[in-house]
């Protein structure tokens, strides 16, 4: 047999249903009297035990709670228990009959568990009982006051759940269907009995265990049954495109699939959810579908061991983004027209348009925010508990400025800090097969530590400390008092930099920045100082978080530079503070670039037509000038990336065309791929339709195009 459970020395508040503390009145709150109470508390007395009685309303939390601590000098469990009926249908209820049931429901318990959450929180510990009904959790007709008190008491217990955690006060609900004073006039006297309360009070004694780790969660039980709920929601489906409005005709259209409960989720917190409207929202900018939400799948149940959780893959994320993104996080990340070299990060027509490096950890970032974390085999991870402690990401080719991806997600080993667990998180993000880049998410777990697990792992990228001299370079940027309100529109939704609400409960005076902005400054401060801002020098970065950053602070990076690595640590200028330190960028020689980039433009077709139209204005070029009096820069792209960049000057002289991008300023910019631009040229493919098509960008005075279309149809007929 399993040992007993003791309860020794736990002081215990139970309100309502002949408790500890009771009014004594009738299942619609009228009269008032002692017995109820008195009978309970002699009874527990003279099975050993210590009560007193109550008779105060719930409405009067703070006197009931007074009465445990005066007696027993603490309060560790509070059973909300207390209750009443006011049947009516719901034309006929009464404001009296829907105020009655609230205050004494829902208000009372507030009142109550309020009266008592301090000194839970002074001790670390407190478990608190919720009584809502099937009636809240399904409707029941003639009771729409009791409903909508009953549901909004579960409601506050999910509330309480993520707020207590943090110090060991759990919070649990029950849907007891059990036979009561609240009962005994509505149902058989035969079912009353075999619904007695002793069938549900070993489910609330278990719960409220010092050893019970259920937080947050919904029972009904009745008459020896327990049986656990949780929301499902069903896949859903898009009922919009990026570039159409969202239409009541559509929502009707997709109806049978907005209700389709097959491959359905079971979302168990907020951050699954936002995360799930985040995808969506990813999909439109993408045109794709909703996918599968790995919070479908059910998790393994705790265990103090970690061997099931390491190694652990999450499921595959694909996602796009387009050039919006890259510029959206680029001005996120501080980028601005007040520099002039920032232009080739903010400005698509831009001749060397590149996409920051940083970009990789927003990429990466998706796999994890998508509800993987929740599913990790043997860990139940309170996402409310989570740090972000340690960031590296590494890059084995520049970030297309557009592209589709796929990430692989596993995690790399977990170590036990003692007060806390460090989860080690490897991203590997490919467009197609080809590895674009790798990111490790050191991610802290406040409170899950002092098991006796490993402390280091050879798997761990290694923070460096910063030299022991004055730095070689200072850069400094003010942020915007909106630069976290933009930087999460890049994906990080998560409300503790936005509400001002949800900072305070974190402990925060105000929300802060998100910690990958600021790394994200850091880095770019590093690659304008050290690298000209030309990315594909751009190798590593490792960097540990300390502090938050408040939006409107100005941050500054101090570097230092040893042979091909910066070190860096990034502090707040106006406190001093340090807030990312032992941080380095490891940068690809500049020779080492050179020496390994090939010949632009081989083996693409569209070569050899610019080389055929050089040599054919070599003849006719000072006509053609002329005529036309511009200067064309063209993108030729191979899979999402600029394989090669020629310019058509027939601007200048006799005009000529040489590969690279224009020596001058373009008057017009073309981009299409390899591809397409053969089906211009062979009549195939219409440049306008191209254009609409999106197969074709132009940027500049496009309507110039249209005189370069007119002399290639006369001269070069190719």
């Amino acid at each position: 047999m399993a040992s007993t459970l003791r309860f020794n020395g736990r002081v215990v508040l139970v309100t309502g249903a002949g408790g500890v503390n009771d009014l004594g009145g009738d299942f619609t709150g009228v009269g008032k009297g002692s017995l109820a109470a008195d009978k309970v508390v002699e009874e527990i007395r003279r099975k050993g035990g210590k009560a007193v009685a109550n008779y105060d309303s719930v409405e009067e939390g703070e006197k009931i709670v007074k009465t445990a601590l005066d007696a027993f000098g603490r309060i560790d469990i509070v059973i909300n228990n207390a209750g009443i009926l006011r049947d009516r249908s719901f034309s006929r209820i009464s404001d009296e009959d829907w105020d009655k049931i609230q205050r004494v429901h829902l208000r009372g318990s507030f009142l109550v568990t309020r009266a008592a959450w301090d000194h839970m929180k002074k001790q670390k510990f407190g478990r608190i009982i919720m009584t809502s009904s099937a009636s809240g959790i399904y409707g029941n007709f003639g009771q729409a006051n009791y409903c909508a008190a009953k549901l909004g008491l579960l409601g506050l217990s999910n509330c309480l759940a993520v707020e207590g955690k943090k110090n060991n006060i759990h919070c649990n609900t029950i849907a007891p269907t059990a036979g009561s004073r609240m009962t005994q006039s509505i149902l058989p006297e035969d079912l009353v009995e075999a619904l007695k309360p002793d069938y549900v009070a070993p489910l609330v004694l278990w719960l409220c265990h010092e050893s019970c780790e259920e937080n947050g969660g919904l029972f009904e039980v009745g008459a020896g049954w327990i049986g656990k709920l949780r929301w499902e929601r069903s896949l859903g489906a898009l009922v919009r495109q990026r570039t159409q409005p969202m239409t009541p005709e559509a929502v009707k259209a997709n109806w049978t699939k907005i209700c389709d409960f097959d491959n359905a989720t079971k979302p168990k917190s907020i951050q699954e959810s936002i995360g799930s409207i985040v995808e969506a929202l990813n999909k439109i900018n993408s045109g794709g579908e909703v996918s599968a939400n790995p919070t479908s799948r059910a998790t393994s149940a705790t265990t103090s061991e970690f061997a099931g959780a390491i190694g652990h893959k999450f499921p595959p994320l694909y996602s796009s983004y387009a050039e919006l993104d890259t510029i959206m996080y680029a001005l996120g990340v501080g980028a601005s027209i007040k520099e002039p070299k920032d232009m080739k990060f903010i400005y698509e027509g831009s001749s060397d348009f590149s996409c920051l490096p940083t970009f990789g950890v927003i990429l990466a970032q998706k796999s994890i925010m998508n509800g993987g974390l929740a599913e990790i085999p043997g860990l139940s991870i309170n996402l409310a508990k989570i740090l972000h402690g340690e960031q590296y990401l590494e890059l084995y080719k520049p970030i297309p400025r557009a592209g589709k991806l796929r990430c692989e997600t596993m995690v790399a080993d977990i170590l036990d800090k003692g007060s806390g667990l460090v989860i080690l998180v490897d991203v590997y993000t490919y467009s197609g097969e080809e590895l674009i880049c790798y990111n490790q998410f050191s991610i802290f777990v406040v409170g899950s530590g002092g098991s006796g697990g490993k402390r280091t792992s050879d798997k761990a990228k290694a923070a460096v400390a910063i030299p022991n001299r004055p730095p070689d370079a200072v850069l400094t940027d003010t942020t915007s008092l909106n630069q976290a309100a933009l930087y999460r529109l890049s994906g990080d939704w998560n409300p503790l930099h936005i509400d001002p609400n949800f900072a305070s409960l974190a402990g925060f005076d105000k929300p802060i920045l998100h910690g990958l902005c600021t790394f994200g400054f850091s880095a770019r401060h590093v690659l304008q100082q050290f690298a000209d801002n030309d990315v594909s020098r751009f190798k590593a970065i490792k960097v540990r978080f300390a502090k938050p950053v408040y939006p409107g602070q100005t941050l500054q990076t101090e570097m230092w530079k040893e042979g091909n690595r910066i070190h860096f640590q990034t502090k707040v200028q106006e406190t001093g503070g340090i807030v990312i330190s032992n941080a380095y960028v490891d940068l690809v020689p500049a020779s080492a670039i050179s020496a390994k980039t090939p010949s632009e433009g081989a083996g693409l077709q569209s070569t050899l037509v610019f080389e055929e139209i050089g040599r054919r204005l070599q003849g006719i070029g000072q006509e053609v000038v002329k005529k036309v009096h511009a200067v064309f820069e063209w993108h030729i792209t191979k899979g999402e990336n600029t394989a090669a960049k020629w310019t058509i000057d027939l601007k200048t002289g006799s005009g000529k065309v040489y590969q690279g991008p224009a020596k001058g300023s373009a008057d017009v910019t073309i981009t299409l791929s390899d591809e397409d631009f053969m089906e211009v040229v062979l009549g195939k493919l219409d440049p306008q339709k191209a254009v609409f098509s999106g197969r074709l960008k132009a940027r500049g005075n496009i309507l110039l195009s249209q005189k370069l279309q007119m002399i290639l149809k006369d001269y070069a007929k190719l």
